[in-house]
């Protein structure tokens, strides 16, 4: 299984202003469902932040984002070693397959893979 990002989620009731904020920082907005925003610096892809306001089908926000090439395999590998789910895997509507677990410390991790779109592989984010 390999990763392909790790990103932090960060709880924000004003997307907006994280928006202004991080662009000066040299962020630009990549994705925005209006509940989730990603930001990515367009110099690095993969350096991103996401923001939520709260988080459309789970019963918690997440603290942090990894994208993993094998959603399967990683959901398969927390369930055998006993790790607490926090919510099963399912494929959402904007296109990624995911599941929310517990690690050690407490934090809440979404584990995601894109899926192709209809016809063509691809990758994107969210």
């Amino acid at each position: 299984m390999t990763i392909r990002r790790v990103v932090p989620d960060i709880h924000s009731d004003d997307l907006d202003g994280s928006r202004t904020f991080y662009g000066l920082l040299g962020f630009e907005e990549v994705m925005n469902l209006g509940w989730v925003m990603t930001l990515a610096s367009p110099a690095n892809p993969t350096a991103q932040l996401i923001f939520m306001t709260h988080d459309k089908t789970a019963p918690v926000t997440p603290d942090m984002s990894i994208e993993v090439d094998d959603v399967d395999a990683a959901y398969a590998a927390v369930l055998a070693a006993g790790a607490p789910i926090v919510r099963p895997l399912q494929d959402e509507e904007w296109g990624v397959r995911r599941f929310f677990v517990q690690d050690p410390n407490g934090r809440v991790v979404n584990v995601l893979g894109h899926r192709p779109p209809a016809g063509g592989s691809g990758n994107g984010s969210g």
